[in-house]
């Protein structure tokens, strides 16, 4: 991952015809003149831009299987399992490997139709990359992010965590950025959604996988 810092910004501001105002102005116009190489994706994460690559194997076939076993346990509801789409709250873009939003969220769409706003998403999923900054983006940055945005349900995957953990984060307190409940379950322990359109919803070895060798 390759975090842009404020200085880096002025290689793609030029394409700007209006200089912004502030620093959420600077990276939101930043964000959407920026052209990325294929396999490829930008988020901005408190502060910064973050370009990430698409991520490994196993990280795909986990975000995939959780996609997969959603869709099923939500069909015939009004709610959907999505990914590759961009969340939007307050010129904050995430890309999550995973989320839970409205069908019909046609009315969510932000303005510009580069995204969903966050108001229609009830739960992010994230499966924890390797690496310094992308083990600190998904536990730490995301997690205040998304309480920040009243994300009613962050749920994160982590291979990196001992032999692998799954944790469950409700009750966002969007002031103080964080969330007032967590759950963390080692792999190999079924996990139950508690709440939320996916309430019932397990996440067990069929998802994660076995145990993971010591992280």
């Amino acid at each position: 991952m390759t975090a842009l810092a404020h200085e880096t910004l002025e290689a793609v501001m030029p394409k700007v015809a209006t200089p912004p105002s502030d620093l959420d102005d600077v990276l939101w116009q930043a964000w959407k003149a920026m052209e990325l190489p294929e396999g490829y994706h930008a988020e901005i994460v408190e502060g910064f831009i973050e370009v990430s690559p698409t991520g490994r194997y196993s990280h795909g076939q986990i975000a995939n299987r959780l996609r997969d076993k959603l869709v099923v346990f939500l069909a015939q509801g009004e709610f959907v399992a999505r990914q590759d789409m961009n969340v939007i709250h307050k010129r904050k873009v995430w890309i999550p490997d995973l989320f839970i939003a409205l069908e019909d969220a046609e009315e969510h769409v932000t303005e510009d139709g580069l995204g969903i706003d966050a108001s229609a998403v009830q739960l992010i999923a994230e499966v924890v990359s390797p690496g310094k900054e992308s083990l600190e983006r998904d536990r730490s940055r995301k997690r205040r992010a998304y309480a920040r945005a009243g994300i009613p349900m962050y749920l994160i995957i982590d291979d990196f965590d001992g032999h692998g953990t799954v944790s469950m984060l409700t009750g966002p307190v969007p002031g103080e950025a964080r969330y007032a409940s967590e759950v963390r379950m080692p792999y190999g322990t079924e996990v139950i959604i508690p709440e939320g359109p996916a309430k019932g919803f397990v996440i067990g070895e069929g998802i994660t996988g076995g145990l993971r060798g010591q992280g």
